[in-house]
């Protein structure tokens, strides 16, 4: 059966829906990202048809579920974000220990907030290029005192959709590659190496200049703290695209150990 994929933006809209903070309802916010990625097919209802619905995904398509999560509902729909590799084991870890203080009890009954949620998914994003300590500076910086939410610089869910919409925005065509024209003529006339320095360069403008036009947005913060803010997006992004490259390279490694039988 075929899963139910979602960018990180969907599913940065999503929460922001469930919390209430979108014109969209949630059913149309996963409706909206399905008729994105089969309309071309024009198979839209047989597909879906075919398609795996997580218990989470049900409640949600049915309108059963608020803004409020099990651990174990986190990582369903963390597993729904494509090229990510989410963990029941790894996000317990986190709860409990590498990001406790950040995460504290849960916030609503038993369960965890859409802030809560949408943590663990950053950190799931982060790790992909930076060990647990830096990223807990980070969350220092930018969530001050973990358990007051009120003197957040930005919060969780903000930040989750900010890096997401950077990222995609950067990213047209879809290729999960930060898009800089220009290396395929440089490759052609025999000057990779001087140009892909230039691109290398202008994929770190085109992420400075997108960030900050975000965080421009943002006039309570300080210089200062909105550097802090335009810094971890143009981090988030970057993780983005690497979580796109160890998904790939996962695959291939997967493939050469199942064929090894045919050697």
């Amino acid at each position: 059966m075929e899963s139910f994929t979602l960018t990180r933006r969907d599913m940065a809209h999503l929460l922001l829906a469930m919390e209430g903070r979108r014109e969209l309802q949630p059913l149309a916010v996963l409706q909206d990202a399905w008729r994105r990625t089969h309309s071309r097919s024009g198979s839209t209802m047989p597909t879906f048809l075919y398609t795996e619905v997580t218990p989470v995904l049900d409640k949600i398509i049915k309108g059963k579920h608020s803004a409020a999560f099990s651990l174990q509902e986190i990582v369903s729909l963390g597993q729904l974000v494509e090229y990510s590799h989410v963990s029941l084991a790894s996000m317990q870890n986190w709860v409990k220990r590498d990001f406790k203080e950040f995460l504290g009890a849960p916030k609503i009954g038993k369960k965890y907030s859409v802030n809560q949620a949408a943590i663990l998914l950053i950190v799931e994003d982060l790790k992909s290029c930076l060990d647990f300590e830096s990223i807990r500076q980070l969350f220092h910086i930018l969530f001050q005192q973990p358990e007051d939410d009120t003197d957040d610089l930005i919060q969780p869910v903000d930040l989750y959709a900010a890096y997401s919409t950077l990222f995609e925005e950067l990213d047209a065509n879809g290729d999960q590659l930060l898009d800089v024209t220009g290396v395929g003529h440089a490759k052609e006339n025999g000057n990779f190496s001087t140009v892909q320095q230039r691109q290398e360069g202008a994929t770190e403008e085109l992420l400075v200049q997108a960030a900050d036009q975000y965080t421009s947005r943002l006039p309570y913060l300080t210089t200062n703290q909105r550097e802090a803010v335009r810094n971890t997006l143009l981090v988030a992004a970057v993780a983005v695209q690497n979580s796109y490259f160890l998904s790939m390279a996962r695959r291939y490694v997967n493939a050469t150990l199942f064929l090894d039988f045919q050697g």
